[in-house]
């Protein structure tokens, strides 16, 4: 029979002022499957006031060299754009002019075979300014959003939505 080990110390680390920025350690975006990747785009790139991003510099590149087959292309926006992912991006966050991938906040669309078909496990606040929630609510259903349910508890109001293919979203 071998004894217990002894507990191991934790390294010793230096902490890090609260004072100082640290940068995150990754870059990241969030990504939505779609059905239709350009459309729901469009849907979130208005309801954010994001712009769709622009890959066709990188696209067209990629064809000319051989590097892209035609048929993984579409047009879009009277530019060429992937057939199967699109992205929008904040206007003032930095993006690669090379390829118009965005650097900052941002939302990735692919498309996928299969439809959604349970409740999101991740889902996007959005925060109207103080007494226009109702105007945003008829903004984003006339960009084809839904309405799922309005929500008045005692730790606050929202409501559910759902965008176009049926991802929920709260507007607060």
């Amino acid at each position: 029979m071998t004894e217990p080990s002894a507990p191991r110390s934790a390294p010793a680390s230096t902490p890090v002022p609260a004072s100082t920025p640290t940068p995150a350690p990754l870059h990241w975006k969030l990504v939505v499957d779609s059905a239709d990747p350009h459309s729901q785009a469009d849907f979130w790139g208005a309801a954010l006031h994001y712009l769709v991003e622009d890959h066709s510099p990188l696209i067209e590149r990629l064809l000319s060299i051989g590097a892209a087959p035609p048929e993984l292309v579409v047009e879009s926006h009277g530019r060429h754009a992937w057939r199967d992912a699109t992205g929008v991006r904040h206007p003032q966050d930095p993006y690669e002019e090379e390829s118009g991938v965005g650097l900052g906040r941002r939302l990735l669309f692919q498309r996928v075979p299969e439809p959604k078909t349970v409740k999101n496990r991740l889902h996007i606040d959005l925060h109207s300014e103080g007494g226009a929630r109702a105007a945003e609510v008829a903004r984003l259903t006339g960009l084809g959003a839904t309405v799922v349910r309005e929500v008045k508890e005692p730790s606050g109001e929202w409501v559910v939505m759902a965008d176009p293919e049926g991802n929920e979203f709260c507007l607060h």
